[in-house]
């Protein structure tokens, strides 16, 4: 069933505004936590918004590495999955994303999730939503690592989606 609309305008301009603020924050501070934790309303407006079987469990998971996001960067834990894994990249929704510490591949992994859910919701109000999302792990792959962010883009460019 479909998800009223009335107030979905203003609530995404909010949800806008209110990312704008975290990313303008978190890169005047270059702290990325600013931008995670005010991104948080609009992840979670995005999966009260999507209705599809994979795309409510991409919003979902988006939900989840977000909150781990937080914590990793609360707490200042670091792990190098490329070192675990043995690999520079894993292969997520047709895109080779670069590994290294989790604190840059969580968004860049919600990156890549926010772009698949653009091309498979149908609704406007959860494509708005996953350009913030996508907008925002771009910036906050930027302030964690900006080595990461330049591979992060090459491989988003040099992807079949």
């Amino acid at each position: 069933m479909a998800k009223p609309t009335t107030y979905a305008t203003p609530i995404c301009l909010v949800l806008t505004l209110i990312a704008a603020i975290g990313i303008i924050a978190g890169i005047l501070e270059k702290n990325a936590l600013w931008l995670i934790f005010l991104l948080l309303p609009t992840v979670i407006y995005e999966v009260y918004r999507t209705e599809g079987e994979s795309t409510k469990w991409a919003s979902w998971f988006l939900l989840i590495l977000l909150v781990v996001e937080l914590i990793f960067l609360l707490f200042n834990i670091k792990f190098n999955l490329a070192s675990f894994l043995g690999q520079d990249y894993a292969y997520i929704g047709s895109t080779n994303v670069p590994l290294g510490d989790l604190t840059v591949v969580f968004p860049a992994a919600m990156a890549v999730l926010s772009v698949i859910l653009f091309f498979r919701t149908a609704g406007i109000y959860t494509k708005w939503l996953s350009v913030i999302i996508f907008i925002s792990m771009i910036v906050a792959v930027h302030i964690i690592s900006p080595n990461s962010f330049q591979d992060l883009i090459r491989s988003l460019f040099n992807s079949n989606i």
